[in-house]
């Protein structure tokens, strides 16, 4: 499963290979069937996955920096009493 392919940051990262699927989709479904369709949709995937990983490391750095400041607001909390 993949997420929608609707969304705007979909869309803007990924825009061609997804028309290039959309096409071959649009071909019929037995292009679909006879496997014609599946470098188009490994491409898409690799383009998912590609956000995702970016995305994930983001939120990796994001939660770390999170933490520090939660953890020098707890030092000076322990400081001060």
């Amino acid at each position: 499963m993949h997420p929608h392919l609707h969304t705007v940051e979909n869309q803007k990262n990924c825009a061609d290979v997804i028309a290039a699927l959309d096409e071959c989709h649009a071909r019929g479904f037995i292009h679909k069937v006879l496997g014609n369709c599946t470098d188009a949709k490994y491409r898409v995937n690799m383009c998912l996955r590609a956000q995702r990983l970016e995305r994930t490391r983001m939120n990796r750095e994001q939660a770390k920096e999170k933490r520090k400041h939660i953890e020098k607001v707890w030092a000076e909390i322990d400081e001060n009493s």
